[in-house]
């Protein structure tokens, strides 16, 4: 089974990144607006509870962080995506860097950039259009995450939470 890890911002900013992603993504119905913390992986059903245990002690290393998205950027030329960039504090950047190495060492394929996506697989017309755009809007939101979920992946190709793990720093 496929399972991920990912922090879900406020309705706030679900619903106006939603008000882009409804137009402009295709997994728009798959997934609420969110930031991953550690990509899509394969895990036996047998393994799950031994991985759930590992991000537990995770989020108690952690302390809640502020997630500021703080402008719409893309990934152009790599692949026609549009996001809210989230500034990339030391406190996201050590979580994500405790979820992908030791226990959970897997090979990224690409470098890690907080983000919550808004758009996906555009023309590169459409791409250049909306981007033009939004970026004239722009997008400036703070506030703090105190939880991560554990996601999997359904036969239906959406996502929805097997746990959630609250952000303590009780273990630092």
């Amino acid at each position: 089974m496929k399972y991920g890890v990912a922090a879900f911002p406020s309705k706030k900013l679900q619903d106006l990144a939603n008000s882009y992603r409804k137009r402009y993504d295709p997994h728009y119905e798959l997934i609420t607006p969110h930031m991953t913390l550690k990509d899509a992986f394969e895990v036996e059903d047998d393994q799950i509870k031994e991985i759930s245990e590992k991000i537990a002690e995770i989020a108690k290393s952690h302390k809640p962080f502020k997630l500021h998205a703080s402008r719409v950027s893309s990934f152009s030329p790599l692949t026609n995506t549009l996001y809210f960039k989230v500034d990339p504090t030391p406190e996201i950047l050590e979580l994500h860097k405790s979820l992908n190495t030791g226990f959970f060492n897997t090979e990224e394929k690409y470098s890690y950039v907080p983000h919550i996506t808004i758009s996906q697989k555009l023309s590169d017309s459409e791409h250049a259009d909306i981007f033009g755009q939004l970026k004239m809007v722009g997008v400036n939101h703070e506030e703090i995450i105190d939880r991560i979920h554990l996601l999997y992946q359904l036969e239906d190709g959406s996502w929805t939470a097997y746990e959630t793990f609250r952000l303590t720093g009780d273990d630092q």
